[in-house]
């Protein structure tokens, strides 16, 4: 069964959870309306949601990306755009967790660049490498699946981007 682009046994990626696969889609009931949902589990913790189809793309849902995804990526990894703005460190986080909330793989590989070229001129806060490690963790998954490579392997190819390696734990 096939609804809005999104089939069983597509492998697709909701915001703060990562990647998933979409295992049902069926009619439901809620509150007295019929609705058709897709039934995901997250890969990698199990757990499972249930997403109105009329909500997938509202809520962030979308396909893994392919091999051009990837590579926008990879681009955007690489470019450097001089210093970055050096504002209060809770005004980047609140911005950078934004970015990280639409579940955009482009604007997550943003923040996890303009991390690690801030941290090459400062320490970051707790709370930035925090964020760091959510990015690179997003970032890591999406492409072994993307690319079918066990995730050390992509967390390798991300180490080379940057010159401090000591950021990819």
């Amino acid at each position: 069964m096939k609804k809005d682009g999104f089939k069983v046994g597509d492998k697709v990626v909701y915001p703060r959870h990562g990647v998933g696969e979409i295992k049902e889609i069926k009619k439901k009931t809620v509150a007295g309306i019929e609705t058709q949902v897709l039934e995901i589990v997250i890969a990698e913790s199990g757990m499972k949601l249930t997403v109105p189809v009329d909500h997938a793309y509202v809520n962030g849902l979308r396909k893994v990306l392919d091999k051009k995804g990837v590579n926008k990526v990879y681009e955007i990894l690489r470019k450097r755009q001089g210093k970055i703005e050096l504002q209060t460190w809770n005004r980047r986080f609140r911005e950078y967790s934004q970015k990280i909330n639409t579940g955009s793989v482009y604007e997550i590989a943003e923040v996890l660049r303009d991390l690690c070229v801030l941290s090459s001129d400062k320490e970051l806060s707790f709370g930035e490498k925090k964020m760091l490690d959510t990015a690179q963790h997003l970032l890591v998954n999406e492409i072994a699946i993307a690319k079918a490579r066990p995730a050390e392997r992509v967390k390798t190819e991300l180490k080379e981007f940057f010159a401090n390696k000591n950021l990819f734990g």
